[in-house]
């Protein structure tokens, strides 16, 4: 669904991506871990085309994002992210919310859209809060809003780019189980996370990001047993 080929990108002289090769399956979940600036924020804004690549060759989900003529919009139908930031509209309820992209950029009806916001809302488990505006949330809850809106779309791909890193520990937790309910029901994932214990019980994959470079890679047993010492290191750190 995913695969990236010595893909490198920069910003003017730094260089982010040295050259990042990984695979993401069908099903699979695979969690990018590693220091501030090793690069994974970036990769992961490469698979929704938020950033463009400079060199090598990323795929996903059939599109060749190393083109020029790549329909993002199209992409983006396919690819749902969700940020630390909710960017919730705080003059809509929850049901407006998670309906606004389907009947906009979908075209489907009010009815169709308030059935999908209904499913994927009990998916994140906030049946409860359909006519709730944002303020009337919790942080964690809000997150959860904002997850359900992504899967409205019926994304192939769900990115999350360290979206527990706003919240307190009770809320984070919230967050992690409602994620690790879409793994288990299937969804393909990618997760840019500090949350190692998470890492390692959810994702089928972790990918170590050191110096623009997949450093390390394998099941989240090797957090446990890490190869290099810069992962030894990360991991020992308690990052």
């Amino acid at each position: 669904m995913v695969n990236f080929q010595g893909v490198r990108k920069n910003f003017g002289a730094l260089q982010v991506l040295k050259g990042v090769d990984l695979e993401v399956h069908s099903g699979q979940v695979v969690a990018l871990i590693g220091r501030s600036g090793s690069g994974k924020s970036t990769a992961l804004r490469c698979v929704n085309g938020l950033e463009k690549i400079n060199a090598g060759k990323l795929t996903v989900c059939g599109y060749d994002l190393s083109k020029d003529n790549v329909d993002l919009r199209k992409l983006r139908h396919d690819v749902g992210i969700v940020f630390q930031s909710y960017n919730l509209f705080p003059h809509l309820t929850v049901e407006q919310n998670v309906t606004l992209a389907p009947r906009k950029v979908l075209g489907i009806s009010t009815a169709e859209a308030k059935e999908i916001a209904a499913d994927v809302l009990a998916q994140v488990g906030l049946s409860d809060k359909l006519d709730n505006y944002a303020e009337q949330l919790s942080g964690g809850q809000q997150q959860r809003v904002a997850i359900a809106r992504s899967l409205a779309m019926r994304p192939k791909l769900m990115l999350f780019d360290e979206v527990t890193s706003a919240l307190d520990p009770e809320l984070t937790g919230e967050v992690l189980k409602t994620i690790e309910r879409l793994a288990a029901n299937g969804m393909t994932m990618m997760l840019v996370t500090h949350e190692m214990a998470f890492a390692r019980s959810v994702a089928n994959r972790v990918v170590f990001m050191h110096q623009g470079t997949v450093w390390e890679s394998g099941p989240g047993e090797m957090l446990v047993n890490p190869q290099t010492p810069e992962l030894q290191q990360f991991v020992g750190s308690g990052l």
